[in-house]
């Protein structure tokens, strides 16, 4: 039998997914397609790694090891949903709730001393940041957005801020000191086995990693953030906010990057609060208290100190005195710098392009504002873009063009920052690489809290992606552009490699091109306020970067988004959009029963999905499933029955019945399988008979607040309740299951 894997993931996409998924498991049962569930969430995450700790009936497999594994099978079918990129707050915060519910979990122990406390924290760690999709992820992207929704878009176009030429907004980074500057990259000429030491300035040595075993061909970088050169640019940073009257904002990635950019999150907060520190750092940074886990983090925690308010007032005074600060939550006072995980890169910078340049200040207002981007390999693509609006003002999405991405990712192609070879230096020194014969690949000299950090892209996954672009491009008919770019060590040594794959292409007839990450970003957006459209193929970061900003900018949502990963084995795994802004979601449900998370990208998935059952098991019935379902889903981008954000009118539930009744009534009417037709038939006439009732339903339902049981970890009877509210609605689907 087919099967499909549909992920149990967090927030509000797995409260989506109380409410759709019986639906997708009874139609795709009429094709004899089996659904199941596997619990890739940050709570199942944590549970699988302590068995030890839990009793018999407690204990979960590990659900992500598992995927990993059969996302390197042709059998491999599997629906990614967003999870949680776990900061330390959201962990401990996950943690203490399942400590809660009777799971003896150990405390996360921030400096672990003993080898107890070591083995738990490695446990955690595995859990934290980017962890799911480097497993999952043995395929390159293709991410675009389906016809149908850039239809939709262009004939209802979302809201754009308009833009000034005397706007005060821009992008601050850093232009020496940096990851992009201190660079160096190696071709591995030989499959060998590496190691990354630190040679001290006392001639001892530490061996940071050992045993990283490589592949012949395989490209591997070095390169660092300088502390110091960190700091100082941080600290003009704040002054140039104050001096220009423009919101403080600091945009890193605390998630993915889950070993550098908290680091870097923590200098930020020390050099706008230079002050407080200079004056109480020994006190502050002895309780551990450095601000890598966010001001919100130190504030909470002065309470164990004996002039904990003291210090506290020096911290409200300074938040007083110095520059405004860019605000997540105006109305509870949470700022930029409160939490690491609320501000990230590639959904908070197009996010506030969208909104005229602007973010919210402490009086919930708009303001101009310096985005301080401090690593500089990223942050042109979006002063680029700021420029360009502030010339030409703001995009026309019923107008503009697209930019859809083919991403390297396979076998965690450039995962910077987010694994195990990632060091804060502890010493003044020399990092090496050295190979299995003793030879010294890469060095850089370093001081005491510089950030040094490695990368692996192997060859085969290069060769994919390559691969990958000249078919979008040749099935699509438009420009392709590398995004490589000349001043970075990788970047070089890419495009020696793409230069060689291309040549055993035929590109005859193809408009392919290799750029610099900002001459991409001009040309593509001259083409897009052309209407033109460009196909961005790019490495992993501006991968993840870009599948934010373009469809943000063109369709209001990264979310609707069709994001395909043919896997290099042949499986293939469908992914379902970003996830940003599902916490907000989620209180909204807590407060007023009603979930405005938009599944469409759940179903661009399915369709996606079933048509690999189609093309790859000989089912064409699978195929007549995806078909009515795309033809469903634009009938509801159509007829305006997405969610809305207000209480009282349709949510997600609502989208989903109606999504339902649609494509029963595709499938009923279609002609290519009777079979289907003759099934779907009756349930296409009760949906219709009981629709009026089904729908009004939904909508009284909201309103008051909603007991989820959790946040992490939801208590299952209640979130049924809660998701599946109308008997009618569900009759008919659980006798379409039998």
């Amino acid at each position: 039998m087919a099967k499909i894997i549909w992920t149990r993931t967090d927030e509000a996409p797995l409260l989506a997914t109380y409410s759709l998924k019986p639906v997708v498991e009874a139609f795709a049962s009429t094709a004899g397609i089996e659904v199941e569930t596997r619990d890739i969430s940050l709570a199942g995450r944590i549970l699988s790694q302590f068995p030890d700790y839990l009793s018999d009936e407690q204990k979960v497999d590990d659900a992500l090891a598992e995927l990993g594994q059969l996302a390197k099978t042709p059998e491999a079918n599997i629906i990614k949903l967003p999870n949680i990129s776990a900061s330390v707050p959201q962990l401990k915060a996950a943690i203490a709730e399942l400590q809660a519910q009777g799971f003896a979990l150990p405390e996360y122990p921030d400096a672990p001393s003993t080898d107890e406390e070591k083995d738990v924290r490695a446990r955690y760690d595995s859990v934290k940041g980017s962890a799911v999709n480097p497993v999952l992820r043995e395929g390159n992207s293709d991410r675009r957005a389906p016809i149908a929704v850039k239809n939709f878009a262009k004939k209802n176009p979302h809201r754009m801020g308009a833009w000034s030429a005397d706007s005060k907004t821009n992008v601050a980074t850093m232009t020496a000191g940096d990851f992009r500057h201190n660079e160096k990259s190696v071709i591995m000429p030989a499959a060998d086995t590496l190691t990354f030491k630190l040679v001290k300035a006392d001639g001892s040595e530490e061996i940071l990693k050992d045993g990283l075993k490589v592949l012949e061909g395989e490209v591997i970088d070095g390169t660092y953030m300088s502390a110091k050169a960190l700091d100082a640019f941080l600290a003009e940073q704040v002054k140039r906010a104050a001096d220009e009257g423009v919101l403080f904002s600091a945009h890193l990635k605390a998630t993915m990057m889950k070993v550098s950019d908290p680091i870097m999150f923590g200098h930020v907060v020390r050099a706008f609060f230079d002050e407080t520190f200079a004056k109480y750092g020994e006190e502050l940074l002895a309780a551990g208290l450095n601000g890598e886990n966010g001001l919100g983090a130190i504030l909470a925690g002065l309470g164990s100190l004996a002039n904990g308010e003291e210090i506290k007032a020096s911290f409200e005074k300074e938040l007083a005195d110095g520059p405004a600060v860019a605000m997540v939550n105006s109305d509870k006072g949470i700022t930029n710098l409160h939490v690491p995980s609320d501000v990230i890169v590639d959904a908070s910078m197009p996010a506030m392009i969208r909104t005229s340049g602007h973010m919210w200040n402490a009086a919930g207002e708009e303001q101009d504002t310096l985005a301080v981007l401090p690593d500089s390999s990223y942050a042109g693509i979006y002063q680029v873009v700021i420029d360009d609006c502030k010339a030409n003002g703001a995009f026309d999405p019923a107008t503009m063009g697209t930019v859809p991405n083919v991403g390297l990712m396979a076998q965690k192609a450039e995962e910077y920052g987010s694994h195990d070879k990632t060091f804060k230096i502890p010493a003044d020194g020399t990092v090496q690489v050295v190979n299995s014969a003793g030879e010294v690949l890469i060095e850089h000299n370093v001081e005491a809290g510089d950030i040094w950090r490695a990368c692996q892209t192997k060859d085969a996954p290069i060769q994919d992606w390559v691969k990958l672009a000249v078919n979008r491009a040749r099935l699509s008919g438009m420009k392709a552009i590398f995004w490589l770019d000349p001043e970075r060590g990788h970047d070089r040594n890419i495009k020696s490699l793409v230069e060689k794959y291309l040549a055993d292409h035929d590109t005859t007839g193809l408009d392919i091109e290799i750029m610099s990450p900002v001459e991409a970003t001009k040309v593509s957006i001259e083409r897009i306020r052309r209407g033109e459209d460009t196909i961005s193929v790019t490495g992993n970061v501006l991968r993840d970067y870009n599948t934010d900003l373009f469809p943000i900018l063109e369709l209001g949502t990264s979310a609707k988004m069709l994001s395909i990963v043919p896997l290099m084995a042949g499986g293939g795994l469908f992914e379902t959009g970003a996830g940003g802004s599902a916490p907000k979601h989620v209180q909204q449900v807590q407060a007023e029963n009603h979930l405005r998370w938009d599944s469409l990208g759940e179903f661009l998935a399915l369709a996606e999905s079933l048509r690999h059952i189609a093309n790859t098991e000989d089912a064409p019935s699978a195929a007549v499933l995806a078909d009515a379902l795309d033809a469903a889903t634009e009938r509801l981008l159509d007829e305006n029955l997405s969610p809305s954000r207000k209480v009282g009118e349709i949510d997600n539930r609502g989208s989903h019945f109606f999504l339902t009744k649609f494509w029963a009534e595709e499938l009923a009417k279609q002609t290519t399988d009777a079979a289907l037709a003759e099934v779907f038939a009756p349930v296409a006439a009760a949906l219709e008979e009981k629709s009026d009732e089904i729908a009004a339903g939904l909508i009284s339902n909201q309103g008051a607040p909603a007991d989820l049981g959790g946040y992490y970890a939801p208590n299952e009877e209640k979130v049924t309740a809660i998701m599946r509210p109308v008997a009618a609605f569900n009759e008919i689907i659980d006798e379409l299951k039998k």
